[in-house]
């Protein structure tokens, strides 16, 4: 039964909605790289290679705490990489973002732009699970296209998965 209905998920077609720009997330990657290989350049001190990766690990504290960021953010801005075709997508059933988090579209209510403390802004989806936290879909900054366009297609699809086309009204 587990083969037949992996099967019938594979079988549906994939939309994709929203595409992110290469350009920032090039940079990102290549910033985090020269981040990373300065702060290791940096903290590496010794004569073997056994003295030089202890000094890179167990040096300073703060450089060791930047070096790990510098490489979240290089693992992250790669992740981003490999779904910059189809990060925001669905198969008629879900909505997906990325590889890691999906939805069902029976559940999507609604598609909000917000505006962070740092002033990035945001395409948030709104979802009714009874929980009170709306779910980062894109950052503005890497989304390739239109905000409008995005907002309607998932809007679209959450619509027909509940049957009603999103431009009628019931009385």
């Amino acid at each position: 039964m587990d083969e037949t209905m992996g099967q019938a998920r594979r079988a549906r077609p994939v939309v994709v909605i929203a595409r992110l720009k290469a350009k920032p997330l090039v940079a990102g990657q290549l910033l985090c790289a020269l981040a990373l290989a300065a702060l290791v350049v940096k903290q590496a001190r010794g004569d073997t290679a056994g003295e030089v990766a202890a000094s890179i690990v167990f040096g300073d504290a703060a450089m060791t705490a930047l070096m790990g960021l510098a490489l979240l953010g290089l693992v992250w801005f790669r992740r981003l990489w490999r779904w910059r075709h189809a990060y925001v997508r669905h198969d008629g059933a879900t909505l997906y973002r990325g590889g890691s988090a999906r939805w069902p579209l029976a559940l999507v209510r609604d598609v909000v732009l917000v505006r962070s403390g740092a002033g990035l802004e945001t395409l948030r989806l709104v979802v009714d699970d009874d929980s009170e936290v709306t779910r980062e879909l894109v950052k503005l900054p890497l989304l390739e296209g239109s905000v409008e366009a995005v907002r309607g297609g998932v809007l679209f699809a959450a619509a027909g998965m509940r049957g009603v086309p999103g431009g009628v009204t019931v009385n």
